[in-house]
């Protein structure tokens, strides 16, 4: 079978983490007796060889030897190794047309060809008795037969054949993906997508499949009706069985030294990755296919939320949290019916709508009462220290949703939040909410205190903690908090921990004057070799000591630097400063032609704040084409623009078209920026409609 195998010059190939020596061993331990040894070499060899979906010159030369281990019948683990394959030739095909093909002999193009040369394999694979091995190797017959004929005729003899939903699915989509690859198969695949879509004696989840594969491939003919006819044919797999359940994780611990907050993203991560029914990744495509049809998605969510399958409203409320964060529009019909899946009977479907509402708390006011409503009653039924509870489902539940709350700003969370900082369990939790109830500061700012006193500056992973600790307390507002973030900043240079530092100095800066004794150890920073740690200091003195004659020269010399976040906070103070700064001009004119946009508006920013209406010109101009290069940098264009009252006319236009957008904008496309983004254009507009300016 490895015939040749050690006749290659491994050694002269690299993949993600090295030389490519220790390939034949990976290829040899998949074909080992041992199944941990086989799931040991498969790991490493999507970690190091197949890396994040990358193709080496090693993938390349290791194909023959894994086409060679999916056709030994009497090799273990041959779906495993199909799926490699596929995986391995999707990303050859779809970034191989970007690399040189030299010879065809490595890397993408050399995998593509492989690909196309072992075509016969995968229809041979498809039909394999192994049902693993089926499902493993169907997308590869949409994918690298080149003969479309030939690979239609093979994708309607596997439908015909198909054991079961999923492999159904897996054909359907094949054949979406063959008429995407090979535009002259279209005609021939939508028209029999069409006729599996209308047949009514055709299995349901083939109509269905068909009907949104079809979409896929002809998204310009998609009529006012798909959507609905697609909901009759939803409801109709209602009478089918049900899905299998998802099981619940354990509650994350920390381990190994792992703050707790990382092994709870990874814990996420797991669970957002799961498929609880066999239509979820179909619906999926469907919704990335209807894009920015909003009132059409949110109707198909709707639907999917009143199934009566546990796992079919857990994949839908997953998706609907997706819309919200990605897309504009009037999302409070969905929101509603997220907030009905808090259900003290199921804690995963509760957990699962909490964390939703949660990540869309800008937008997510009306639920506020179901939150509130659902935490209470779990008080009441499991106690007031149901946050501790030794039930994972129930202690993940309830948490979800008094951090929901609190994110509303609601007082109703923080009996939860106490008894989180009181207890110690899971506190972390409590912590990254408490900002958002300063209702409650007197009680809050005490007890968070008290965690970060207790916290060892000198363990490496630290950081995190520290930072939403001090994130809080500034939030919080309260200056009874500035002695121990004085300390902790102590602390923290004493141990060279120099994002605790950054972090301290951030929350000193933003007490302002407020926080004047911890000047004597904010001004020797302001020279440190480490630029985060400078960039705060000089932030942090500008804003506790507002000594213009001692920070000036400081912020021109950042502006000479070649780090660009230094010039940008070296911007952002001189625009503080204002019209004394005006020595500053010249060089922050010459920035404006910086190639970085985060370098470009800080700077333009500035030169208004210093200059005035004189610099308006030159300032609108970088803004706006900054801008349009850089979608992120909006919120700090328009808040720009709002400093510069009628001297912002010109950008009308683009905040008009800004507002017409479908999609997310602003800093990282994210719901509370985008938020903010369109609060701000529009009461730019709203000044300029007052004051009779044309729209």
């Amino acid at each position: 079978m490895f015939d040749g195998l050690h006749d290659i010059d491994w050694s002269a190939m690299h993949h993600a983490y090295g030389t490519a020596e220790e390939v034949p061993g990976l290829l040899a331990a998949l074909r080992s007796a041992d199944a941990g040894t086989r799931q040991a070499a498969l790991l490493d060899f999507y970690n190091r060889v197949h890396h994040q979906g990358d193709v080496y010159p090693c993938t390349t030369a290791s194909l023959p030897f894994l086409f060679a281990l999916a056709g030994d019948p009497g090799a273990p683990d041959r779906a495993a190794v199909v799926e490699l394959l596929v995986s391995i030739g999707t990303s050859a095909l779809a970034y191989g047309r970007h690399y040189e093909a030299g010879d065809g002999a490595g890397g993408y193009p050399g995998a593509a060809k492989e690909m196309r040369e072992h075509a016969d394999d995968f229809v041979e694979f498809a039909s394999d008795d192994d049902p693993q091995v089926r499902w493993a190797a169907i997308p590869g017959l949409g994918l690298f037969l080149e003969d479309r004929d030939r690979a239609l005729a093979v994708l309607r003899e596997r439908l015909s054949a198909a054991a079961d939903d999923g492999e159904r699915l897996l054909v359907v989509t094949a054949a979406a993906t063959l008429a995407l690859r090979l535009p002259a198969s279209s005609p021939e695949v939508t028209a029999w997508l069409g006729t599996l879509a209308a047949a009514a004696d055709e299995h349901p989840v083939t109509r269905l499949a068909a009907m949104i594969q079809r979409a896929r491939c002809a998204p310009d003919q998609i009529g006012d009706d798909l959507v609905t006819t697609v909901i009759g044919q939803l409801r109709r797999l209602a009478y089918h069985p049900a899905p299998r359940a998802v099981p619940e994780p354990p509650t994350p611990q920390s381990a190994e030294g792992m703050p707790p907050q990382v092994v709870a993203a990874f814990a996420e991560l797991d669970r957002s990755q799961r498929v609880s029914t066999p239509t979820t990744e179909l619906l999926r495509t469907f919704h990335e296919v209807l894009g920015a049809r909003v009132p059409q998605r949110t109707a198909l969510l709707a639907e999917h939320l009143r199934s009566g399958s546990p796992g079919a409203r857990l994949d839908a409320l997953r998706m609907s949290g997706d819309l919200m964060r990605d897309w504009r529009g009037d999302h409070t019909s969905l929101l509603r019916i997220v907030a009905k899946q808090l259900d003290p009977a199921d804690d995963e479907l509760a957990a699962q709508a909490a964390e939703i509402l949660e990540s869309c708390h800008p937008i997510a006011s009306s639920a506020r009462h179901d939150l509130a409503a659902y935490v209470g009653a779990q008080r009441a039924e499991h106690g007031s220290q149901v946050w501790a509870s030794p039930q994972p489902g129930l202690r993940r539940s309830h948490q979800t949703a008094v951090q929901a709350l609190a994110r509303l700003g609601d007082e109703r969370a923080v009996p939860g939040i106490l008894a989180a900082l009181d207890s110690g369990v899971d506190a972390w939790r409590a912590v990254q909410v408490a900002g958002h109830l300063p209702m409650a500061a007197e009680q809050l700012v005490p007890r968070l205190c008290d965690h970060l006193r207790r916290i060892d500056l000198t363990q490496e992973w630290t950081r995190m903690s520290v930072g939403s600790l001090l994130s809080a307390l500034v939030t919080l507002g309260n200056p009874a908090a500035i002695p121990l973030i004085v300390d902790t900043l102590g602390v923290s240079v004493h141990g060279a921990q120099q994002q605790n530092t950054s972090s301290a100095l951030n929350a000193l800066a933003a007490f302002g004057p407020a926080a004047e004794p911890a000047l004597e150890l904010i001004r020797p920073l302001t020279a440190d070799p480490d630029p985060h740690v400078r960039r705060s200091a000089v932030g942090a003195l500008w804003a506790v000591d507002g000594d213009r004659e001692a920070v000036f020269p400081l912020v021109r010399e950042l502006l000479d630097e070649s780090i660009t976040f230094l010039i940008s906070t070296a911007a952002g103070v001189l625009g503080q400063v204002g019209p004394q700064a005006t020595a500053a001009l010249p060089r922050l004119r010459e920035l404006l032609s910086h190639s970085y946009e985060w370098v470009q508006v800080p700077c333009a920013a500035a030169i208004w704040e210093i200059g005035g209406p004189a610099e308006a010109p030159p300032v609108l101009d970088t803004l706006l084409r900054a801008w349009a290069r850089n979608p992120a940098t909006g919120n700090d264009v328009v808040a720009c623009l709002g400093r510069m009252g009628h001297a912002a006319a010109p950008a009308l236009p683009q905040l008009r078209e800004q507002l017409d957008l479908p999609e997310r904008g602003g800093r990282f496309a994210s719901i509370d920026n985008d938020e903010k983004l369109q609060r701000d254009c529009r009461a730019i507009l709203a000044r300029f409609a007052e004051a009779g300016a044309p729209h």
